[in-house]
């Protein structure tokens, strides 16, 4: 299977302001295509470091993908360390001067003599036309590997790699397939996850298992190569009916679907409705599940209550009842999704009250402390939480619990 490298030139790619994009839409144009991108690099404006990069890449690969670094000026060094690296030679061409030439006329400037230097080609290359631009792209062939030099700006990258890379590459390496399943569990650590499920997926090369954990969601990426998308799909097929059962319940996508599109999906075939009553996520509940396009059509609305008065205000929580338990209890948090459930009215209401911190809390209920309810046509149900971070972590945990518990009640 032909692997490939990917190096972004650019000392701006470097500082916190810059994030190098190119090497994302490569990679999905390269695997669309069965080529697996193994390594990328970020080199700044040194001839000598991207000559290093470039040998090391070579050592490695056979398809190494530069971007950038092909302008006019003294700092943009790909030309001149590609051909350090190939040990060839720059070869002035008046042909790809003149094509430069004639794209400063069309838009009635006269090229600078600085831009000469974009028409040095490297010994043996074929050059790329630009149509968007004046930055000229080269292929180089060596036999047992392949470098594309291509410009930086996306709007001249990517119809240059798309028009002209692809189809040189399919000629050269034997068509391969690239097929990717994803499922997602919720309710469960990482490592308990991995402790379940590793027996499995570490008898098997191909596909590869990525585990990925973020705020209670699990990601378990299986990517699977062959000669044949049906050769792909059933090695995807085998790993995945061995993990399904491991995890049970847990699992909640097999298709990479999110949790709010999971459960927003069961509420429009049902023909059932939702609404929430936010504290301590403050909107965060609400904007997941808003996140999906036509949510609308289960989505009733939502109650941010922050305050006490406004718990009382808006959804009907008796202040006796805050003063008895406090805002953050068991008590509260029921009151809270009974009252959004009947003042929105729908079938189905996610309450969420904590402390997220940093501040706040009791010895009882330190900072982490959530209270979930969800209140459904059969009655209501509230689970107490104690969850890790910081405040950020802490709020997008609990809206994960929360729409968790709503799956759970939905038997999903």
């Amino acid at each position: 299977m032909p692997e490939a490298e990917i190096i972004a030139v650019g000392s701006e790619l470097l500082t916190p302001e810059k994030i190098d994009t190119n090497s994302l839409a490569l990679t999905a144009e390269l695997n669309g295509i069965g080529i697996e991108v193994v390594r990328k690099t970020v080199v700044g404006d040194d001839r000598e470091r991207l000559a290093d990069a470039l040998r090391d890449a070579l050592a490695r690969c056979a398809i190494v993908v530069v971007t950038g670094g092909l302008g006019p000026t003294e700092d943009d060094v790909t030309r001149d360390a590609a051909a350090a690296a190939l040990d060839r030679r720059l070869i002035f061409s008046e042909e790809v001067c003149e094509a430069i030439r004639v794209r400063f006329r069309s838009f009635g400037r006269r090229m600078a003599e600085v831009n000469k230097r974009q028409a040095y080609v490297i010994e043996g290359a074929e050059v790329l036309a630009n149509p968007r631009g004046t930055a000229p792209g080269q292929w180089v062939d060596t036999g047992a590997a392949v470098v594309a030099l291509l410009p930086g700006p996306p709007r001249e990258l990517m119809p240059i790699f798309r028009e002209d890379c692809i189809s040189r590459l399919r000629a050269k390496f034997p068509a391969r397939v690239i097929r990717t399943r994803l499922l997602r569990a919720t309710g469960i650590g990482e490592g308990d996850l991995d402790a379940a499920i590793s027996p499995v997926y570490t008898r098997y090369r191909n596909p590869v298992t990525t585990i990925l954990a973020s705020s209670g969601d699990i990601q378990i990426h299986l990517r699977a190569h062959a000669d044949t998308e049906a050769q792909a799909d059933a090695l995807l097929g085998e790993v995945a009916e061995r993990i399904l059962p491991l995890l049970g319940e847990k699992v909640y996508s097999r298709n990479g679907d999110s949790l709010e599109v999971v459960t927003g999906n069961a509420l429009r075939e049902r023909r059932q409705t939702l609404s929430v009553a936010e504290s301590c996520t403050g909107g965060l509940l609400g904007g997941r599940i808003t996140s999906v396009p036509g949510s609308s059509d289960y989505f009733r609305g939502g109650f941010l209550t922050y305050a006490d008065e406004t718990k009382t205000e808006l959804l009907g929580v008796s202040a006796d009842l805050i003063a008895a338990h406090t805002a953050v209890s068991e008590e509260v948090a029921r009151a809270m999704a009974d009252g959004a459930k009947q003042r929105a009215r729908t079938d189905y209401a996610l309450s969420v009250t904590g402390y997220a911190g940093p501040d706040g809390g009791t010895k009882e209920n330190p900072v982490g402390t959530v209270f979930v309810g969800i209140a459904t046509p059969s009655g209501t149900e509230v689970r107490r939480l104690r969850l890790p971070g910081d405040r950020d972590r802490i709020r997008n945990f609990a809206v994960q619990n929360a729409l968790n518990l709503l799956r759970l009640a939905l038997g999903l």
